[in-house]
């Protein structure tokens, strides 16, 4: 390990390493075809594992091991992929060239604000790859820490971005489980949480929004899991850290729950180019503009931590 260097974060710096059936001085024998592989920025991601406190043997044992990836649900909106790894510590997220430019433009400010911000909520990113099999397709991915890799079991999970128009899960009541990610219109609870967590929420997500908005960044979400910690099962529920926090969440007719809550901010890489600027014209001719999720960062951002400021609140009793 070396000090790190402004080249270490240019787009360029980028390393092939052909990995050969019948292995070779530094790669093993393996089953699939010849493949080549690329890491970006080696150096910057390495420091970051270090940062992140990632064992660099445990984290190619752990995408590149005997063990096989574990796919998630379908792909979204974006075409993406998801995957876990057999340990639940890593997710691993098929992108866009147009992502991984996004991540390598903005990862000197990243870099900067995970390394000040101990408890930020952004996503931990330890990896960016591409493979490329002899004759094939290049699949490029990045590797990300799971929020959800707990002794707890997530009885429910959100993702909320602070919009209206669209942001209701598309499942009948009798099918919606403890995999479902609901969204922001599905969320009847309020989060009371000790003064002092609920100050050190708030100043963070601050921090967190104001680095993303400086980097042209939107359309990201905060996503929320929730354990119940009293003789409940999240199955009798019906629709009506980074920072993890007991906290007591208030539905309306006054139920209240002692709960473990895991948080963090998802999603990341899409700057407000182009195509979101035509998604904002197109869907503010038809409903109301501050409804939609596709908005100019600052107001994205405005929007977002007010609407943290609702669900969250200050436990005074």
């Amino acid at each position: 390990m070396r000090e790190l260097r402004q080249s270490d974060f240019e787009p360029k710096e980028k390393f092939w390493t052909r990995f050969p059936p019948e292995g070779s001085k530094f790669t093993p024998p393996h089953q699939s075809m010849d493949f080549r592989w690329k890491d970006y920025c080696p150096m910057v991601f390495r420091h970051l594992r270090e940062l992140f406190a990632i064992d660099p043997a445990d984290y190619m044992l752990a995408i590149c091991g005997d063990d096989a990836l574990r796919e998630l649900s379908s792909p979204g909106k974006s075409g993406s992929f998801f995957y876990l790894t057999q340990d639940d510590r890593f997710m691993i997220k098929t992108v866009k060239k147009s992502e991984v430019k996004v991540l390598i433009r903005m990862l000197p400010s990243y870099y900067q604000h995970v390394c000040q911000y101990k408890n930020t909520l952004v996503t931990k990113f330890f990896g960016v790859h591409c493979v490329k099999p002899v004759g094939g397709q290049k699949t490029r991915f990045i590797v990300m820490g799971n929020l959800f890799c707990s002794e707890y079991r997530i009885h429910r999970r959100f993702d909320l971005k602070g919009s209206s128009y669209g942001r209701i899960t598309d499942k009948p009541e009798e099918e919606i489980d403890e995999t479902t990610t609901l969204k922001d219109l599905d969320l009847d609870f309020v989060f009371r949480l000790d003064r002092s967590w609920f100050q050190e929420l708030i100043r963070q997500i601050d921090r967190d929004c104001e680095f993303l908005e400086a980097e042209r960044i939107m359309d990201y979400s905060l996503l929320i899991g929730l354990h119940f910690r009293d003789d409940y099962s999240g199955d009798e529920m019906k629709m009506g850290p980074h920072l993890r926090n007991h906290s007591t969440p208030s539905r309306s007719g006054g139920e209240v729950f002692d709960v473990v809550l895991y948080f963090g901010i998802i999603d990341i890489l899409q700057d407000y180019d182009i195509s979101k600027k035509l998604e904002h014209a197109y869907k503010s001719l038809q409903v109301d503009p501050s409804s939609i999720s596709a908005v100019d960062p600052k107001l994205y951002s405005k929007r977002f931590r007010d609407f943290i400021r609702r669900i969250f609140r200050e436990d005074k009793r």
